[in-house]
């Protein structure tokens, strides 16, 4: 099936949030990861996103050239091709982009699907995301609306995020003051302003306690409470239909019954990164641990091309990562819930 229209994808969150499960998103550098991804949901009958960041997209263009929308560019137009062969809806979308590379990043990729909507050709992406976390309230949002503005004519979802995950990933560090719990304030002034663009889409990654990086099992202390009760505020205020479509962010180490709490409260999309590069790494080097003659010429000898040729260890690193991405699919309540017809 085509990479997920802007139609589709509103169905795709309806339906996530009328059935309380949850889409993988799941953050790729290369085709062989959107592959793996591609595989995983397909293997689970779930629809699900690829998305790329800031790094990934520069790591996706080559160490010469470190281009952010050329390598993410180049990934979508992969996925695009690819994706129209699985039986799965996918959605394509860029993640963390903050202030002060939203117009190195994000707005190139949105003048390429303006440009192909002018042709009569479907969107590059299907949404973007502006982390303005770092930034005041009214600063991230003086910032989120016109975005949401401009999405809004080209058919693109939003995601914005208020209040700041913390840890690091992909370069981009939470301060050491950070706030890592959103407030009921903090949504009620989303819906106030961003609601005001009428019939405009877009995801609010609200935190609760949540952590970018790695961390053993219960080590993260989530409130889940939280996005409820930001929930409340503004159903009671605006109403049920301005209830919003919430995103997870830093979810490693996060205990299931606190991530299906959070699916139950709104969450409709939750980030995935840590884990399917670990388990993408873990096959490799598996892979040479176990030919460590082949994959070397050791002392004197020709070594086996057969261990070394990169086709052998990718193909296990690609089926490794995609069978993460079915445990993730699992974990979300997702198994079986694509609404693709062959």
């Amino acid at each position: 099936m085509p990479v997920a229209d802007y139609a589709t994808f509103c169905a795709m969150i309806d339906r996530a949030r009328e059935l309380h499960f949850c889409y993988p998103a799941i953050n790729v550098t290369s085709l062989q990861t959107a592959n793996a991804v591609l595989k995983g949901l397909a293997d689970s009958q779930c629809d699900g996103i690829i998305q790329i960041s800031t790094g990934g997209a520069a790591h996706a263009s080559g160490t010469y050239l470190k281009n952010m929308p050329l390598g993410a560019a180049s990934i979508a137009e992969h996925v695009h091709r690819v994706a129209a062969r699985y039986p799965i809806f996918v959605a394509l979308h860029t993640d963390h982009c903050q202030a002060d590379v939203l117009n190195s990043y994000v707005i190139p990729l949105v003048e390429e699907t303006e440009k192909r909507r002018a042709e009569g050709l479907p969107n590059l992406f299907t949404g973007h995301m502006f982390d303005g976390s770092a930034l005041p309230l009214k600063e991230n949002l003086d910032i989120s609306l016109p975005l949401l503005e401009r999405f809004h004519k080209s058919e693109l979802f939003l995601e914005i995020e208020v209040g700041a995950v913390g840890g690091e990933e992909d370069g981009i560090k939470a301060s050491g003051a950070a706030r890592l719990y959103t407030t009921p304030a903090d949504t009620l002034e989303v819906a106030r302003r961003l609601n005001a663009v009428k019939g405009a889409r877009y995801l609010l990654a609200a935190t609760f306690g949540n952590v970018h990086g790695v961390y053993k099992p219960g080590s993260v202390k989530l409130k889940p409470s939280i996005l409820k009760d930001c929930q409340d505020a503004v159903e009671k205020t605006y109403g049920k239909d301005a209830r919003f479509n919430l995103v997870f962010h830093g979810g490693s180490g996060s205990k299931l019954e606190e991530i299906r709490e959070a699916i139950d409260y709104g969450v409709v999309k939750m980030n995935i990164d840590t884990d399917t590069q670990y388990a993408f790494t873990r096959a490799i080097a598996d892979h040479m641990l176990k030919n460590y003659d082949g994959v070397l010429k050791v002392d004197g000898e020709v070594g086996s091309k057969k261990a070394y040729d990169p086709r052998s260890y990718m193909a296990l690193a690609e089926t490794a990562m995609a069978e993460r991405v079915k445990q993730a699919v699992s974990d979300l309540r997702g198994v079986g819930t694509t609404f693709f017809k062959a």
